[in-house]
């Protein structure tokens, strides 16, 4: 077992399954725009770059001149289904329970409105001290400024913080910003991938959490 003051969390792939409502809402832009539906298994694998990145990379760079009305497409709908499917991951009510005592945090590369509608939407608000999120001007995992901000705005020790996450832009946040790195295997990234980040800790499930810090 390890101390640890403030866990910071990842929310896409590490605390909610949002898969489904950002493939279908990027699908429901693309039969808009008039061009041809991806794979959702496609779509999930451009989850958690943050919309600009999800959207560039699902048209391709031969629909670039796109971009822009897809983006603006996209906002809409995924703002009007975010909760259609979306729900926790088994395991991180209790999870976070079990951390009642504990500073928690999040630190998503998920724009700030659909953040916050989600978040208030599954009833996480209350376990989480602060939130930072996209589009509040602040640069987005893999840089380290986002959880250099929680840090600071708790006034934590870096070597009492561990950030937690399912992507690699988790692990290698924390490691610009000097923390450790805990990555979990049940979300949208790759196991072998992240285990190849050398994470300072690793479990299959969020649940695994609870044998390691203390």
């Amino acid at each position: 077992m390890h101390p640890a003051d403030l866990l910071i969390f990842d929310l896409d792939g590490t605390l909610i399954d949002s898969k489904v409502d950002i493939a279908r809402s990027v699908n429901l832009t693309f039969r808009e725009l008039g061009i041809e539906e991806k794979r959702p298994e496609e779509i999930y694998s451009y989850i958690g770059e943050g919309v600009r990145k999800l959207i560039k990379a699902a048209l391709g760079e031969e629909r670039e001149a796109l971009f822009d009305e897809a983006i603006k497409i996209f906002r809409g709908y995924y703002l009007s289904h975010l909760l259609d499917t979306t729900s926790i991951y088994p395991g991180v009510n209790e999870i976070l329970q079990h951390f009642r005592d504990k500073d928690k945090a999040i630190s998503t590369n998920k724009p700030i409105e659909y953040t916050a509608k989600i978040i208030d939407g599954l009833a996480l608000r209350r376990h989480f001290k602060v939130i930072v999120a996209g589009n509040n001007g602040i640069r987005l995992k893999p840089e380290a400024d986002m959880i250099i901000k929680i840090i600071s705005e708790l006034n934590t020790k870096k070597e009492k913080a561990v950030m937690i996450g399912d992507g690699v832009n988790d692990i290698l946040a924390a490691k610009a910003a000097g923390i450790r790195s805990c990555a979990i295997g049940s979300g949208l990234g790759n196991r072998e991938v992240l285990l190849s980040l050398n994470p300072d800790y690793f479990c299959d499930e969020i649940e695994g959490l609870k044998d390691l810090f203390f």
